[in-house]
């Protein structure tokens, strides 16, 4: 899943961009209000995290700039400021969730975890999809009641695609999803990932429609 995490402090956001990326997660990084709304602009991400004490623009600002859009995107805001007025303030401003400094990041990615799920729709953590299941907290991927080895960026294609089941993505979206602002995309990474995916997970589970993408039924394999 890619996200945004928009931060102004480095030291902090050097911590989250790490642990968001072991869990899985492309992380593109703002510095400040005026980059978090470019990038906003620019990019569909999955989640954003939200610092309100930012530069040139505030948190507050932005979330409420993205809401007036129609924006839809869930929010976590993370900030220092922790009277109950700054919590309702923020929540009332459109975000989705509130964690306040100082935090342990386990938590942070539990609660982004749980807000993926409830913009998907889904409430169990683990995915399932007739005799496949994946759990995107560990990546843990079982078929049959045996566990797949998976690579991060193939488990990161295929809960994509679980996610959006009955939705063919496209390979610019999935590329978007895999790579970051500082990252090269390699060349015909996500055809070798899918090409690695069915062979592992067999044939039938993803589909391949032409001219559009790729596609996980709803109905599964």
């Amino acid at each position: 899943m890619r996200l945004l995490l928009i931060e102004d402090d480095a030291l902090l956001g050097d911590g989250i961009e790490a642990g968001l990326g072991q869990a899985g997660h492309t992380v593109d990084w703002a510095r400040d209000g005026r980059e978090a709304q470019l990038a906003l602009a620019t990019t569909a991400y999955e989640l954003v995290v939200l610092d309100l004490g930012l530069p040139r623009l505030s948190g507050l600002e932005v979330l409420r700039g993205l809401r007036a859009k129609g924006n839809d995107v869930p929010v976590l805001i993370l900030t220092a400021r922790d009277t109950l007025e700054d919590r309702i303030r923020g929540l009332d401003a459109g975000a989705d969730d509130y964690l306040v400094k100082p935090f342990a990041l386990a938590e942070l990615n539990a609660r982004i975890r749980a807000l993926l799920r409830r913009a998907h729709g889904r409430s169990a953590p683990v995915i399932v999809c007739g005799k496949l299941s994946v759990d995107p907290a560990s990546q843990r991927v079982m078929q049959d009641g045996v566990e797949i080895q998976l690579s991060p960026r193939e488990c990161a294609i295929l809960v994509d695609l679980l996610e959006h089941r009955g939705t063919a993505l496209s390979r610019a979206r999935l590329e978007e999803a895999l790579y970051g602002w500082n990252q090269e995309v390699e060349s015909n990474a996500v055809e070798v990932h899918i090409h690695n995916l069915r062979k592992k997970l067999g044939e039938n589970l993803i589909k391949t429609i032409r001219g559009v993408g790729y596609l996980v039924r709803k109905e599964g394999p």
